[in-house]
């Protein structure tokens, strides 16, 4: 029986079943779970979904920020670019229930004592304990009647600094950001959502939020995520595990055994 993790899917299809064949997945012992981003850009989104939906109990997920938008698209608030890659899911027979699977997934799950996911990885001020709270705060909103409201409001940079006091959809979207879309840090403690590459030495006012100290963080502890492709799974850190490393791009898809350590891949076929 293995856990694995892994990293953003994006809807390329054939790609996350060659990874699973690879390492022998068997969903009779073996569980999956994702880190967010499992549709959009690429080319097999209702595939994707169906799959990882019909593996029941042997699956699990964070959202990424590409599933919270595809919701917002489902719902009618936002209108699907063409590069969102997303209709033949949208007029399938199955997207409400897909749609409505998606909306019970949370923003950060603890896999056990010294393991977290989430899509973009842990806020530099919050501990394992905070985050799951916070994510929880998140979910009970998008599994509630109010959840076109949240969706309908979500979007947008501010707040782009954590204050406990902060309520209402300001907090929701903070919390939001901060599990979906946080690369970088400016200014110690606000999320910088501008820059999308890799780090560089040559950029001192802004910092990967990972190299942020963290005094909650404590040793032996690991934060599981992806979203941040242009890594290519380089951190410099065995405390803090890319996951991402660009399948949709043309690089290669991962998977992380959590109970060995070791790291899978595929490299992209063009499919």
């Amino acid at each position: 029986m293995a856990d694995f993790i892994v990293g953003d899917i994006q809807g390329c299809y054939s790609g996350l079943r060659r990874l699973l064949d690879k390492v022998k997945f068997d969903p009779q012992c073996d569980k999956l779970w994702g880190v967010g981003d499992l549709i959009a850009r690429g080319p097999d989104s209702l595939k994707t979904l169906s799959f990882l939906y019909d593996l029941g109990v042997a699956f699990d997920t964070v959202l990424g920020n590409h599933d919270l938008h595809f919701l917002a698209i489902y719902a009618g608030l936002k209108t699907p670019k063409r590069n969102d890659n997303l209709s033949p899911l949208l007029r399938s027979d199955r997207v409400d229930e897909l749609a409505h699977w998606l909306r019970t997934k949370p923003l950060a799950l603890r896999l056990n004592k010294h393991s977290l996911i989430s899509h973009a990885g842990l806020y530099p001020k919050w501990s394992f304990k905070k985050a799951v709270k916070l994510s929880e705060e998140v979910s009970t909103v998008l599994r509630s009647e109010q959840w076109l409201d949240f969706l309908s409001q979500m979007y947008g940079n501010q707040p782009d600094r954590w204050d406990p006091a902060l309520q209402g959809i300001e907090r929701l979207r903070f919390i939001t950001n901060a599990f979906t879309r946080m690369r970088y840090i400016k200014d110690a403690d606000r999320l910088e959502f501008e820059t999308k590459t890799a780090p560089t030495k040559n950029n001192t006012s802004i910092v990967p939020w990972f190299n942020v100290p963290n005094v909650k963080m404590k040793p032996k502890r690991q934060v599981i995520f992806g979203h941040w492709a242009t890594l290519m799974g380089q951190t410099e850190s065995t405390q803090y595990i890319a996951l991402d490393t660009g399948y949709v791009w043309g690089n290669a898809m991962t998977l992380l055994n959590l109970q060995s350590g070791k790291k899978t891949q595929v490299q992209n076929k063009g499919s």
